[in-house]
């Protein structure tokens, strides 16, 4: 039995029908034509050959009864290939479309919590002769990290698949009964208990230097009395979602973006937010007007330890200022380069004693509760968002990558939205390209392409700017 921590158990118990709590990923695969009618079997064998390297692949929930307290992990059956693994055809025409409006739907549909918690797609039809590869794995299996790990284990470098040794035979578990499950929690929960407090008076001095930071990066200049912790505008993307979801995927070359950091002294990471600022500024004239305050994205950051592979969710979430009121995009580049590298200082300070754990007993009632409170003022428009969109950045392979001998072409993130942030930008750079996945709720974000080309002219305006001196914070 391996227990969650605390934060993959979050991820269970804040998932709501409205609110599918898993992240994946969808390829266009080159698959040579003389291979296309049997791949999708071969794939599958492919794959089956593979679980033993990812245990995200095999392993299971184990729940105590009226979720008590957090589960465990346990691996006491056979994986179901036939059920994971699952073949699609588009009907004519096959466009693109088409195939991101059918990961939208798989998307917003919840997996099945007896069984490991992903599923794979293959998808055939396109116009293009590609195969559509979309998968799904439950947030409380991996964050982005530990996904580029499972895709390590799943592909390979070259059409021809490297030699693997021999997989162990599975030893299959017996499965836990109550006393072993609630014994796991109350250990991990004392264990907890003594970590929190070892790190309180570190916690103390963090919280009071740090929160003069985050007010500093969003109201710069104003005097202590000023100072308040940051919070996005009201938006049409910022209400209380629905279950039905929007996908669209954009793909920007890589180079021009590394092009467009250099000549302005910032960070790759600064430009992708440049990049979404500039789109949602296109989008929210285009629905009336921008919002005079700047908006606020919510930006995963890892605290992975160097050498850290667990199947498991290593990150937080820091807030950037967008600078979204600033109409010249000069200005806001340079607005959001000093916001992001505040935030990420704060980060590195805390990381030490930032939890990703906590007590298990008890969770799983309180976090469901919070879960539907906040669904429920969002539904009231009773709480200002502190954040109006997610931005993801996950740094990805760039050399080529092989599924049973086909290329992918593609590597476009699909994650989460969420009450109060019906838009997820999430963007993984592949083979020279940065693919932008874009999720939203269809109800906050109804014209979902708008957005897409909003971000496509964001980029255009980003790179036909002169060079210019950035101020330096």
């Amino acid at each position: 039995m391996k227990p969650l921590s605390g934060l993959d158990s979050a991820f269970l118990y804040l998932e709501s029908p409205e609110v599918p709590m898993h992240v994946g990923s969808l390829n266009l695969v080159e698959v040579p034509a003389r291979q296309r009618a049997k791949w999708v079997e071969k794939a599958r064998e492919h794959i089956g050959k593979r679980l033993h390297l990812a245990p995200v692949l095999t392993r299971r929930l184990a729940t105590l009864p009226f979720d008590l307290a957090s589960p465990v992990w346990v691996e006491d059956r056979e994986v179901d290939l036939g059920w994971h693994v699952q073949r699609v055809r588009l009907p004519k025409p096959g466009t693109q479309a088409q195939l991101e409006k059918l990961v939208a739907k798989l998307h917003a549909e919840p997996l099945d919590r007896t069984r490991p918690l992903w599923r794979f797609y293959l998808i055939e039809g396109l116009a293009s002769g590609d195969i559509g590869w979309y998968s799904k794995v439950h947030h409380a299996a991996l964050d982005g990290a530990a996904g580029v790990q499972l895709a390590q284990a799943l592909l390979d470098a070259s059409a021809i698949p490297r030699k693997l040794p021999k997989a162990p035979a599975r030893k299959l578990d017996e499965t836990p009964g109550v006393p072993a499950l609630l014994g796991v929690a109350v250990r991990k929960s004392a264990g907890e208990v003594a970590k929190l407090v070892g790190t309180l008076p570190e916690v103390f001095r963090l919280l009071k230097v740090s929160s003069l930071k985050v007010s500093d990066t969003f109201s710069p200049g104003q005097g202590d009395s000023h100072r308040r912790l940051p919070m996005g505008p009201a938006t049409p993307i910022n209400v209380a979602i629905t279950a039905k979801r929007a996908y669209a995927t954009v793909s920007i070359p890589l180079a021009e973006v590394k092009a467009i950091a250099k000549r302005h002294g910032a960070k790759l990471n600064d430009v992708v937010l440049a990049l979404v600022s500039g789109a949602l500024r296109r989008y929210l004239a285009h629905h009336g007007a921008v919002p005079r305050k700047p908006l606020v994205a919510a930006v995963p950051v890892s605290l992975r330890a160097e050498g850290d592979t667990a199947y498991s969710t290593r990150a937080t979430m820091v807030l950037a200022n967008l600078a979204t009121h600033l109409a010249d995009p000069l200005e806001r580049l340079a607005s959001i380069r000093a916001s992001a590298g505040k935030a990420k200082a704060i980060t590195g300070a805390a990381k030490s004693v930032i939890p990703t754990d906590f007590v298990s007993i008890g969770a799983p009632w309180l976090l469901a509760a919070a879960a539907k409170a906040y669904g429920y003022t969002q539904g009231l428009k009773a709480w200002t968002p502190l954040a109006n969109v997610i931005v993801s950045n996950i740094p990805g392979p760039q050399e080529p990558l092989f599924l049973a001998g086909g290329r992918l072409r593609t590597y476009w993130p699909v994650s989460i939205v969420t009450h109060g942030i019906g838009l997820n930008v999430t963007v993984e750079s592949y083979c020279g390209s940065l693919d932008f996945g874009l999720l939203a709720a269809a109800n906050a974000v109804p014209d979902l392409d708008r957005f897409a080309q909003a971000l496509v002219e964001s980029h255009a305006e980003l790179r036909s700017l002169p060079r210019a001196a950035v101020r330096r914070s």
